[in-house]
């Protein structure tokens, strides 16, 4: 089909909930991607941050096809020997928990929620986030999220959720009483433009739950699976959670979710309080299995520490010539953010007709989270676009 064929399609079969650019991908390969006109994108948001093995991975790939020949799906009422390997392989790489496997980030961040009120005594239902979050478009998981821009038009809101300013250690005390279920937060907020947790608030949080009988939630649905340089982001404040959710680059780029939880948290989920059809089916678990392998096998967690540490050098010797229009570079690993003095999307717009794939979030902030398989010489041709592009933009009209 052409790209037109296909706009067409989209426009009289699908419900326009996206706000799609005209590109219709047809084949991925690492950090690229090409259009049905045969056009080539390096892609430095692959995925929406579920790339962090890039386009097809082989390991990945080879895993699903192994995988699809024995069994792609049968229902929890068995046991398949995938789902229980990549439990182990998560619960030995995390704080030693059991988990619960879903298909989606939102699904992981709803079982939290559940699992929190079930874990706690009677009269503890309330969950504290923060403000700038994002958790999920499920309802509770959206309610969760700390931009109401993401409420309008949904309310009215399940109630007993409040929020907190990240870093804000007094506003995190007066929070949590004695009716608080669960804090729960992100150690990068991706979608609130790569704010980052300080260790003495993500300490505090994991004080203050412990002392008031709370249960600390870690949203790793971004910044898991080797994205910030560590296998999960908590890793890097010395802390562990009661409970973990997980999903986007788990699978290395198909569809799966996991909540990790405490043995004794778990345990407040009996059989049939909580359940996902398709959640920790065969094949999704085999790519995921194949995923945490190939993380440990190609050393891509020091190649992140190391490309996100340059990642970041590199746009701020950029930022102080284009002091202007950048404000801020912030990141940690692969998960890196530009602040602008102006709106960005028509900075993604160019890059997009350069042939480079980013993303901007809250209005200012570029976001780069490029895979963690990129090669230094293709992330350095995606740097040099983009630094023609804001060079471009920074010029007098």
């Amino acid at each position: 089909m052409t790209t037109d064929e296909t706009v067409a399609l989209f426009s009289k079969y699908v419900i326009t909930s996206y706000a799609r650019s005209p590109v219709v991908v047809v084949r991925g390969e690492g950090s690229f991607l090409w259009d049905a006109d045969g056009r080539r994108y390096l892609d430095l948001f692959p995925g929406w941050g579920s790339g962090v093995l890039g386009h097809c991975h082989p390991a990945v790939v080879s895993a699903i096809r192994a995988q699809a020949g024995k069994l792609l799906h049968v229902p929890n009422t068995f046991y398949s020997e995938p789902q229980g390997l990549l439990a182990q392989l998560l619960s030995e790489r995390s704080f030693g928990g059991q988990c619960f496997f879903c298909n989606s980030g939102a699904e992981a961040v709803e079982g939290a929620i559940k699992l929190a009120r079930a874990a706690t005594p009677a009269g503890r239902f309330k969950v504290v986030s923060l403000l700038g979050s994002f958790h999920g478009r499920t309802l509770a998981a959206m309610t969760a999220t700390g931009q109401p821009q993401y409420h309008r038009g949904f309310e009215p809101l399940p109630p007993g959720f409040s929020y907190i300013p990240l870093n804000d250690l007094a506003a995190l005390e007066r929070a949590v009483d004695e009716e608080t279920a669960a804090v729960m937060v992100e150690p990068i907020q991706g979608e609130g433009g790569i704010n980052i947790a300080s260790e003495e608030f993500m300490r505090a949080a994991r004080g203050v739950t412990r002392e008031r009988g709370a249960l600390l939630i870690v949203d790793e649905v971004t910044t898991g699976m080797g994205r910030t340089g560590d296998f999960f982001a908590y890793q890097h404040y010395g802390i562990e959670p009661d409970v973990m959710t997980l999903a986007k680059g788990l699978g290395g780029g198909v569809a799966i979710g996991a909540m990790v939880a405490r043995a004794e948290v778990a345990a407040a989920l009996k059989p049939g309080m909580h359940a996902s059809t398709f959640g920790g089916n065969a094949l999704a678990c085999a790519a995921g299995v194949a995923a945490v392998q190939t993380i440990e096998k190609e050393g891509l967690l020091e190649r992140a520490r190391k490309l996100g540490s340059y990642t970041v050098d590199w746009l701020t010797s950029l930022a102080r010539e284009l002091s202007g229009l950048i404000v801020d570079v912030r990141g940690r690993g692969l998960m890196v953010g530009m602040e602008l003095s102006r709106p960005g999307a028509d900075i993604v717009r160019e890059c997009l007709r350069r042939g480079l794939l980013i993303n901007c979030t809250h209005e200012r902030v570029l976001r780069l989270y490029p895979a963690l398989t990129v090669s230094q010489e293709v992330l350095d041709q995606g740097l040099d676009i983009l630094a023609g592009v804001l060079r471009d933009a920074d010029q007098p009209k």
